[in-house]
């Protein structure tokens, strides 16, 4: 459930993966820190999951941890992570699933830095239009994987995909992004009391 929420071709940018080489560590570190030292950040989200399913919405990062995805209309779903957990609540069904956010890839994306000298990085690619970075630790996460595509021209985050254990890749592409935002901490605060009631609650 989690890869299918958090994990779109982008069409501007895929071509250029297939032109891809090794990045010089020293220009993908340069990116990886340029993303790190964006401690918070907001704007618009197109997700695209596993079977071509198109939604819309807005989000919210902040560093570290946090992170907040507000569904389009008629979409009930809300994603939150408070630094501990995540939480993905459908309002309309009144349900909620939570995971520790340490066992999932978007921790990865929320770290408050990509070491790029880490065990973690699977990979690093880097071509004319497109640099990737590859994450993902099979003692923590399984097969999951979470990759970064930047913009080499400005070192902005343009999109991540989350590939989920049987290898299916829900992505999420970026746009109309403000960075170092003051956010009200109501903002990824966790409906605890909702979460836990027996009714609703499903844990992973």
């Amino acid at each position: 459930m989690l890869g299918l929420i958090l994990g779109a071709a982008a069409a501007g940018f895929m071509p250029g993966r297939a032109r891809a080489q090794g990045a010089s560590p020293e220009a993908a570190q340069k990116i990886a820190d340029h993303f790190s030292s964006v401690k918070s950040m907001m704007g618009e989200f197109m997700q695209f999951s596993p079977r071509g399913d198109q939604t819309s919405g807005k989000f919210f990062i902040q560093r570290p941890g946090k992170l907040r995805f507000n569904y389009d209309d008629p979409s009930p779903i809300r994603v939150i992570a408070d630094g501990a957990n995540v939480v993905i609540g459908n309002l309309k069904l009144k349900t909620w699933d939570i995971y520790p956010l340490s066992k999932t890839p978007l921790s990865l994306l929320l770290a408050d830095r990509i070491d790029l000298q880490h065990q973690m990085i699977r990979d690093v690619q880097q071509s004319s239009d497109l640099t990737t970075i590859v994450m993902g630790d099979k003692s923590i996460f399984g097969d999951q994987t979470i990759t970064l595509m930047f913009d080499p021209k400005t070192n902005d985050l343009r999109q991540w995909t989350i590939t989920d254990n049987q290898g299916k890749d829900t992505s999420v592409m970026i746009f109309n992004v403000k960075t170092g935002v003051h956010f009200d901490e109501k903002v990824f605060s966790i409906p605890y009391d909702d979460v836990r009631r027996p009714s609703t609650i499903r844990r992973n």
